[in-house]
């Protein structure tokens, strides 16, 4: 009979193969295990929009372009924005994943704070006195937990 109080991670890690000398994973090992694959994720997606963004300038601005002159700079924009959603599509399940994974340990709190920057990255765009009250709080209790954890924000 299947668990249905259990996050779709817990399930991943509890069904892993393990031998009887194998340690226990510790308490949040499934949101550090979506930790990992989340960061490598987010810097292929940040390495695509910035690439992305070069073909850009050259569609909309071609005198500051260093593309070739023959280039065919609209398909490669096209290709960018392609591997773009490729990597949102990868990402949204890891997204999902942290966001239903009950974090146990500041550890795992970090990871989910971490995530939570992520999704509000505007509150960080500016000086902290120049954002409205509600951003400004949730900027600062993000910011508390991952000094706490310790985990860097993105």
């Amino acid at each position: 009979m299947a668990d249905t109080n259990r996050s779709e991670s817990e399930l991943f890690t509890a069904t892993k193969v393990g031998g009887p000398k194998i340690a226990p994973d510790p308490p949040d090992g499934a949101l550090l295990a979506l930790e990992s694959q989340f960061n490598v994720l987010v810097a292929e997606l940040t390495a695509a929009q910035a690439t992305r963004g070069e073909f850009a300038i050259c569609r909309h601005q071609p005198s500051e372009c260093n593309a070739k002159p023959d280039a065919d700079v609209g398909s490669d924009y096209e290709a960018k924005t392609r591997e773009v959603e490729e990597i949102l599509a990868r990402l949204d399940p890891i997204e999902r994943a942290i966001m239903s994974t009950k974090a146990v340990t500041i550890a795992g709190l970090g990871v989910k704070a971490r995530h939570a920057a992520y999704v509000t990255s505007p509150y960080w765009n500016g000086p902290i006195d120049k954002i409205d009250w509600e951003s400004r709080a949730v900027r600062l209790l993000i910011e508390a937990v991952c000094d706490a954890a310790p985990r860097q924000l993105p």
